[in-house]
């Protein structure tokens, strides 16, 4: 286990808004010591330092807190984060006591590669990202582990396939699913136009049987056509009496 030392201040019992906002620019964090039967503490931590002490000693480190003199052990039980800058807004620091067990939650860590996905096209999907243990401080894992380089397709891996040691307590149901290889669903193209078209016309009513040449026709405007013009579509010219042309019309 690593020696993690956190520098902290404390400040006023009611800061202001305007005083949180002022530590927030200068890239500080405000938080609070609780935990252990004693009072509550109000205090300010370098962004910097909470970002480099998780990196070194994982998600659930301990921390040698230093304060006005004094020293703290503690864990970090809860970071609040800005929703769109990601900044570290608020920092609840717990403390512990090296001989009780604490409840933790660890993340879990993929390790191999399924053949389920690498030969037969399958997909990895996680169920579960994380385990809620109860251990001594000293014996919560910075991850838990989970093998899948046995994991065929449509096979999966439960809680109780993992494996931890006996000091560690699961508070997962055994039969939970971690992960497991599916297949990747595809998802329906549209059809083409023509296919489009073509499914509109089945489902359409029947065409109108087509009306007689003689009976009813119209001319472009909807109006009948006189007798003369129902056959060949024409209107027949009026017959010239023998010997000259048609009289003009008076």
């Amino acid at each position: 286990m690593e020696d993690i030392k956190l520098t902290a201040t404390k400040r006023p019992s009611k800061g202001s808004k305007k005083a949180l906002s002022s530590l927030r620019t200068g890239q500080r964090v405000p938080g609070v010591v609780y935990g252990e039967g004693k009072p509550e503490i109000l205090v300010e931590v370098a962004e910097k330092d909470i970002i480099a002490a998780r990196r070194k000693g994982g998600v659930n480190a301990i921390l040698h807190l230093e304060l006005d003199g004094a020293t703290e052990t503690v864990i970090v039980k809860e970071l609040q984060r800005h929703p769109v800058s990601s900044q570290l807004w608020h920092a609840d620091f717990q403390r512990i006591s090296m001989s009780r067990k604490i409840t933790a939650k660890v993340p879990l860590r993929i390790k191999g590669e399924a053949p389920g996905v690498k030969n037969s096209g399958g997909v990895l999907q996680h169920e579960l990202r994380e385990l809620t243990l109860k251990a001594l401080p000293a014996k919560v894992p910075q991850f838990v582990d989970v093998d899948v380089s046995g994991l065929e397709l449509h096979k999966h891996l439960s809680v109780k396939d993992l494996s931890l040691g006996g000091d560690v307590e699961v508070l997962e149901d055994p039969e939970h699913i971690v992960v497991h290889v599916t297949i990747a669903k595809v998802e329906e193209a549209a059809p083409a136009p023509a296919a489009a078209d073509a499914a509109a016309a089945a489902g359409a009513a029947p065409a109108e049987p087509e009306l007689s040449q003689v009976k009813g026709k119209k001319d472009e405007e909807g109006k009948p056509l006189p007798k003369e013009a129902k056959e060949g579509g024409k209107e027949a010219a009026p017959k010239a009496k023998e010997g000259g042309a048609a009289p003009a019309k008076k």
